[in-house]
């Protein structure tokens, strides 16, 4: 009995130490990031750093809120994702929809272009994206960057919850149907709810790329309607990057983003495993 033990016991250790190694490469810049920010400006560029805090301040909290404004690119930042995440799901949940519970010609074609689009490097499409919005004159507009956010995110979108769709046995809405539901009031009161926590798991993670996209954001606004992320770019200029002050705004920008998965984390656990059991 010890010859089996003691092999599962390696074999446990070893992949705790691989978890560990994993969960250290992962929050290591996230440790860094939180101990230049609270660090002094001075202790930032040292070329011998430390790897534990030696001092603590805020005034780099106040740099960031003081260099350029803050609140303005974060409001657009805000109105953008949410918009994304709100017509993405209206938008995606139909259409998941109808190709998981309906037949129709070229179905198939369609489930098939949903991955060949997500396929499409986003820098190859940055181009002909400036040159059809700026005809449409949607060009240093809202309205455009979240237009073309919902182009690489809807596809994702519509086959992340098609996935959940399919795994709700149709059963359930036809006894609903039975007992004289009609399809939308099945659907409703039926596959909604055992849908939800796979919707939280899509919409935090349709906010977290809309948030947290740089790019597009750079190629399509100008300076005065720059989002969160391109405003990071303040801290960068002719005489250098101010290192200390642009990690206490990361650390502030990252704040939205925490404070969504603590809001949603059971809803989003429930939702990454959904699906991963047939029936």
């Amino acid at each position: 009995m010890s010859t089996v033990t003691a092999p599962r016991r390696r074999s446990r250790l070893g992949w705790n130490l691989l978890g560990l190694l994993v969960f250290v490469t992962a929050g290591f810049p996230v440790y860094w990031m939180l101990n230049t920010a609270f660090k002094p400006a001075a202790d930032a560029i040292d070329p011998d750093p430390s790897l534990l805090p030696t001092g603590l301040t805020l005034s780099n909290f106040g740099r960031a809120l003081d260099i350029a404004d803050f609140w303005g690119p974060v409001g657009r930042s805000l109105i953008v994702s949410l918009a994304v995440v709100v017509i993405g799901m209206a938008v995606g949940l139909l259409a998941a929809l109808a190709i998981s519970r309906f037949a129709f010609r070229g179905r198939k074609i369609v489930i098939v272009g949903i991955l060949a689009v997500q396929m499409v490097p986003l820098v190859a499409m940055i181009i002909p994206v400036f040159l059809l919005l700026n005809d449409l004159g949607q060009y240093d507009r809202l309205t455009g960057l979240i237009i073309t956010y919902l182009t690489f995110i809807l596809p994702f979108t519509v086959w992340t919850l098609r996935g959940f769709i399919v795994n709700i046995p149709r059963e359930l809405e036809e006894a609903a149907m039975v007992d004289g539901c009609s399809r939308t009031s099945a659907f409703i009161r039926v596959v909604f709810p055992l849908l939800a926590p796979g919707m939280v798991a899509t919409s935090v993670y349709g906010f977290i790329q809309a948030w947290n996209e740089y790019l597009y954001a750079l190629m399509l606004l100008s300076q005065k309607n720059q989002t969160a992320t391109v405003w990071l770019g303040n801290f960068t200029t002719k005489h250098g990057t101010e290192y200390a002050p642009m990690m206490a705004g990361s650390t502030m920008m990252a704040v939205p983003i925490v404070v969504l998965f603590l809001l949603v984390q059971r809803k989003m656990a429930a939702g990454l495993t959904a699906g991963a059991v047939k029936g």
